[in-house]
């Protein structure tokens, strides 16, 4: 087709079909009365674009970051709440595009239906050029027990042997031998799998001013600790949430406990300084748990919990202590780990993962109680005989971590 000069293609458009083609729309527009409530003033790409209806599919959160991109994960500015987008109806068949984030735009989150695999439109670039599309995945929340450069999650092989090392070795017991604190027969720390339908409870607390209000999830028959500590623990990976509680009684209906603590798995935050948790040194204890399908996948990649009978003080990551600061007891907060010198080709296959996490990430005292025992989860597929071995290894088989440098992120 012959190429119409700009003067001649302007006159025609201003004087010729343009105004027809704007009188034919004014005329077929729907009146603003006409447009239901929740489908009107759709905002496409402004910060608070709503989401396209992407199939029925159930609702998950979708993270829109600074590029554009969007990962399946869930990111909210500081202090912002995910919103329930609703669906608007597009005026035409053109395909939705996202508003051009700025260079240091806050990832913000989208909560609607989306299918395993849709089709994103990005904004034009500066240049011109068609929208770009780009399929992505997008599925589940992926959740981990807090980020890969929490300390839990650092490995500890490469530091440096702390200079106290020895005299907190033997503060703790030197010939004290090891024992795994879990088996098959309900002995253990256990964990509840709860979900967004979990019933949630209020609880009253004795730290209250240490504790965090909740509510807490507890299903209807929970797994709680046997003894005096009766901690329960509730953890939902789809919403990155862990809910611990200590010395849990239920009377009637209600809830109390001594303290309780509420975490997010995707945070590195620390309690308040001089706050407890559900455990004694203020950390979480899910995170320094054997568990069965972590030992099962033949890998364990953070740190554990145990006990030492007499501490003082406490250091980071810990932020609770239960006697006053001394130079001959050991601290909350504590690193130690296996030697690697030691030996540990006679143990059973669980047994060695175990110990092989032992040399790489370590474990961290938490509480107070018989030393050197390493926290587990109860599981009645654990092979007790296998783990009753560790007791061959004792508190001279261990060396401090010198963690003065060790922090979150």
């Amino acid at each position: 087709m012959p190429r119409l000069s700009d003067s001649y293609r302007s006159t025609w458009l201003t004087a010729g079909v343009l105004p027809l083609i704007l009188a034919a729309c004014s005329a077929s527009a729907i009146p603003a009365s006409q447009v239901p409530a929740d489908r009107a003033n759709p905002s496409h790409g402004s910060a608070s674009a709503t989401a396209p209806d992407l199939g029925g599919a159930g609702p998950i959160s979708l993270s829109t970051t600074s590029s554009g991109a969007t990962d399946g994960s869930v990111a909210t500015a500081a202090g912002s709440t995910p919103r329930q987008a609703t669906q608007p109806v597009p005026a035409t068949p053109s395909p939705q595009v996202a508003a051009p984030a700025a260079a240091t735009a806050t990832p913000r989150v989208i909560v609607g239906p989306v299918p395993s695999i849709h089709p994103i439109s990005q904004p034009v670039a500066p240049g011109g050029g068609p929208p770009r599309i780009t399929p992505i995945h997008v599925g589940p929340v992926a959740c981990t027990v807090f980020p890969s450069l929490n300390v839990w999650n650092k490995p500890v092989d490469g530091l440096s042997v702390a200079s106290n090392s020895s005299t907190m070795i033997q503060a703790i017991g030197q010939s004290r031998y090891v024992h795994a604190d879990f088996d098959a027969i309900g002995d253990g720390i256990p964990y509840n799998v709860v979900t967004a339908a979990t019933p949630t409870y209020s609880v009253s607390f004795d730290y209250a001013d240490e504790s965090d209000p909740g509510p807490y999830p507890i299903p209807a028959n929970p797994l709680i600790e046997n003894g005096s500590d009766a901690h329960l623990l509730s953890v939902d990976m789809s919403r990155c949430k862990l809910w611990e509680l200590y010395a849990v009684s239920k009377s009637g209906s209600s809830w109390s406990a001594g303290s309780g603590a509420v975490f997010d798995l995707r945070s590195n935050a620390l309690r308040p300084a001089g706050w407890t948790s559900a455990d004694a040194a203020g950390l979480p204890i899910y995170a320094g748990l054997v568990r069965y399908d972590e030992v099962t996948s033949g890998s364990i990649n953070h740190a554990l919990r145990f006990t030492a009978s007499s501490t003082c003080g406490y250091i980071y990551p810990a932020t609770h202590l239960t006697a006053q600061p001394c130079s001959n007891l050991p601290p909350m907060g504590l690193r130690v780990r296996l030697k690697a010198s030691v030996n540990i080709s006679s143990f059973g296959p669980n047994a060695r993962v175990v110990l092989t996490a032992l040399k790489k990430y370590g474990m961290i005292l938490a509480d107070n109680g018989s030393p050197w025992y390493i926290s587990g989860a109860p599981d009645t597929r654990w092979n007790d005989d296998e783990f009753h071995a560790l007791q061959n290894l004792h508190g001279s088989d261990f060396e401090v971590v010198d963690t003065s440098g060790l922090r979150n992120g």
